[in-house]
């Protein structure tokens, strides 16, 4: 032992020390507690009046801050609590549980999207990480050579394969609250489901899953995958899926392999370096593939032959990764890309269009729509439908829509055939494509496609070329979008409207559109009992524009068989 008169302290006994003979005066207590509230407190009350002036200017009507919102979750959980209709006690307070907890993170996460502070500095700080620290966000993940990569497309490479059994148990809880959407999680059992209901009507069935990015173009995403490595790359229930295609006889055309040695002879990247999806080179030889693959089968001939003709463009496009990274408006981290497309005219000089009368029908998502829907920021009419129907000059009817093309599509012709269009009628092929993706990440839940017995509605229809001036009572809307969470960058949502034209008995479903390029509009901010004023216009004269973009539809089934209108809000 030391015979030292002092004792070494240690850094816990000497900050504890230091501490306890802190002195503060009074005054500066103070002015350090009276900063810290005002911190506290500047935030919320900033993003009051923000808020406030921003509504008040749009409708010249005191609006409240979306911060109270909240409110209408306790009653919604209540409401489904107290509904008989839930079964027992525990399925009503499950039910009621999982209303709210779902409430409470859209509530969240609305808040974060519509916060002034993560609007003023996420992008720069953004900026900042991904310039320098080469760091995405969580959509987001940077490669090499300034490529991006979208983090479900690689999830879906590097996650268990989507047939294993636990990971289709973990998919199908991830939906079971009453507050969602259940999900199936089965592809085999959806598609198997579709080609029997086509079958029944003497339809044929091809799918076609298309290739994502990270699948032929790993070596832009990690610098130790290099080639001669092989590629396609691909996730460990693939193989096990195609086999089980070909057991139950369903048709299919996979393209992966084919991309693969398209890229090693030409060396030409197949997708788009800033973007999801594909090249238009990469489009056309797949385009190729198909129509090798309708001629092969016998059924793509037997149309009247039309004469389409193509001319050239070329388009400077922002891929939709990049409005997900959320960087500034003066950022140049990442240039636009020159492409080269070719829009397809009908012999009047017209831009294609779809014709529902042609036996030949293609479901599609965003790989379809990417040159052809012009808000997609990559010119317009040139898309994959278009480039098949010049391939093999005859008609082709098609339903497309931006994202969940495990379902959307499906959903789209249920709804067509329940509001009393028979889309199958005359039809003897149906292409079903969707990214290879969802099949890890869809939801495979079964469609009925069969038309309803219906009675008569009181609901305000317009016919095609009818516009009309109106004001309304929202009575209850779809799901909202959140810019940035997604690599579409528009968005609508279905309202239902009551007291259309002062009739209290009148009501109307309309489209709005809630976000454009990333940016929320502000038919976001309706919420139900708000008294709007709209422009209408028939959803037949809109479709045309808007219908392949993502929506956020109804909750209530029935109201889904009612005829939509498009909506915009009168100035």
């Amino acid at each position: 032992m030391s015979d030292s008169p002092y004792t070494k302290l240690s850094r816990e006994e000497i900050a504890e020390v230091e501490v306890g003979n802190t002195s503060i005066t009074r005054s500066m207590s103070v002015a350090l507690a009276a900063a810290f509230i005002l911190t506290i407190v500047s935030v919320p009350v900033t993003q009051h009046i923000i808020e406030i002036r921003a509504g008040f200017a749009e409708s010249r009507a005191w609006v409240l801050p979306a911060a109270y919102e909240i409110s209408q979750h306790p009653r919604q959980a209540w409401t489904a609590l107290v509904n008989p209709a839930n079964g027992d006690l525990m399925g009503r307070l499950k039910d009621a549980n999982g209303v709210l907890m779902l409430g409470f993170q859209s509530y969240e996460k609305a808040l974060e999207s519509d916060s002034f502070i993560a609007r003023a500095a996420l992008p720069h700080a953004q900026a900042f990480t991904a310039e320098f620290l080469g760091l995405g966000n969580e959509q987001v993940y940077l490669g090499r050579d300034r490529w991006l990569f979208y983090q479900p497309d690689v999830a879906y490479l590097t996650g268990l394969g989507f047939l294993d059994p636990s990971f289709q148990r973990s998919r199908a809880r991830s939906g079971d609250s009453s507050a969602t959407k259940a999900i199936q999680p089965d592809p085999l059992k959806a598609i198997i489901q579709f080609r029997d209901q086509l079958k029944s009507r003497g339809i044929h069935l091809v799918i076609m899953p298309i290739p994502v990015k990270p699948m032929i173009e790993p070596e832009f995403l990690s610098p130790s995958y290099l080639p001669p490595l092989p590629i396609p790359l691909q996730n460990p229930s693939y193989g096990a899926f195609l086999k089980s295609l070909e057991k139950v006889q369903i048709d299919y055309l996979d393209i992966s392999h084919s991309f693969a040695e398209k890229k090693r002879s030409t060396g030409r990247s197949q997708y788009l370096r800033t973007d999801t999806h594909w090249t238009p080179e990469a489009m056309q030889h797949a385009v190729a593939l198909l129509a090798e693959k309708l001629r092969a089968v016998g059924l793509a001939g037997t149309a009247e032959r039309i004469e389409l003709d193509r001319s050239s463009q070329i388009i400077h496009g922002l891929g939709d990764i990049v409005a997900m990274l959320k960087l500034p408006a003066t950022s140049r981290l990442y240039p636009r890309e020159a492409v080269t497309i070719h829009p397809v005219l009908r012999p009047d000089g017209k831009p294609w269009s779809a014709d529902s009368r042609a036996d030949v029908l293609v479901l599609g998502d965003s790989f379809f729509n990417i040159f052809s829907l012009e808000g997609m920021g990559w010119g317009a009419s040139a898309g994959f439908v278009e480039q098949l129907s010049h391939a093999l000059q005859r008609p082709i009817d098609a339903i497309i829509r931006n994202d969940a093309g495990a379902l959307a599509t499906r959903e789209l012709l249920g709804q067509e055939l329940a509001r009393g269009r028979d889309r199958f009628n005359g039809k003897r092929l149906v292409v079903w494509e969707f990214a290879v993706r969802e099949l890890a990440t869809g939801n495979w839940d079964f469609v009925p496609l069969k038309a309803p017995a219906r009675t008569a509605t009181d609901f305000l229809v317009l016919e095609a070329g009818e516009r009309r001036a109106v004001r309304a009572t929202v009575r209850s809307l779809g799901a909202l979008p959140r810019p940035g969470t997604t690599p579409y960058k528009d968005y609508l949502t279905a309202f239902h409207l009551a007291g259309i034209e002062g009739d209290s008995a009148k009501e109307a479903i309309v489209y709005l559109q809630t976000m454009k390029n990333q940016q929320l509009t502000p038919a976001a901010r309706l919420r139900p009992g708000d008294s709007v004023s709209l422009l209408l216009t028939s959803w037949t004269d809109a479709e045309a524009q808007y219908g392949g973009i993502n929506r956020g539809e109804l909750e209530d089934e029935n109201l889904l068989l009612e005829e939509p209108n498009f909506a915009e809000l009168a100035p």
